[in-house]
């Protein structure tokens, strides 16, 4: 893979938005369009460090919106993607901020960063598990101000102390899980999976596992 080759895959996707300005391609299209060949690219840099010998096992791509409140809530968010693959004998950790309208690029443009961590290098993989706090606040905060003005709310009152109610709940009974791949170099952070309920994340998270159980 050279180069060149990595450039071809960065004009690929510049050339979609055109396609989409001008109805060559639908808006559903264009996503499934834009996705894959943004992967392409992705692969195609991993395989820069590869050895010749080496191939992709399984990946894991998830996608994390960061809503700022100073934004309009016309305004859609920008988003990190964050792209696991792991082959043979390493795991790659692929980010990058997607902006709207803005043609994934893979450089510094989108603040692209690739980490590879070798497979013998790998000394646990536990899962995490943290309560919503933000869930239950919102849902406490909802529940309250129904109470307090409960005889001015005579149809939403009983409604919105329910829905306040079961958000506290949720938070307290579905936490956030994640997984965290935690290696032998010192002073490393972890590499986090996140959305395990994703087909793809069970089968890293397996793959990880019985590596480890190997070396």
């Amino acid at each position: 893979m050279t180069n060149e080759e990595i450039d071809a895959h960065r004009a690929v996707i510049r050339g979609l938005y055109p396609k989409r300005a001008i109805g060559d391609l639908t808006e559903k299209k264009f996503q499934h369009e834009l996705t894959d060949r943004t992967l392409d690219l992705y692969r195609a840099l991993i395989r820069m460090k590869m050895k010749k010998d080496e191939h992709i096992v399984c990946e894991h791509h998830v996608l994390r919106s960061h809503f700022k409140l100073t934004h309009s809530v016309l305004r859609e968010p920008e988003q990190e993607n964050i792209s696991l693959f792991a082959t043979d004998s390493s795991l790659f950790l692929l980010k990058s901020i997607l902006m709207p309208g803005k043609p994934p690029s893979a450089d510094k443009d989108d603040k692209f960063s690739m980490k590879q961590v070798p497979l013998q290098s790998i000394g646990s993989v536990r899962v995490r598990r943290q309560i919503r706090i933000g869930e239950m606040g919102m849902g406490a905060a909802i529940a309250g101000f129904a109470v307090v003005f409960y005889s001015h709310l005579s149809i939403t009152g009983p409604f919105m102390v329910g829905l306040g109610i079961l958000g506290i709940l949720h938070g307290l009974l579905l936490p956030t899980r994640w997984v965290e791949v935690e290696t032998l170099e010192p002073a490393s952070e972890p590499i986090l999976i996140h959305a395990l309920r994703k087909k793809s994340a069970r089968g890293m998270i397996k793959f990880l596992r019985k590596k480890m159980r190997r070396q």
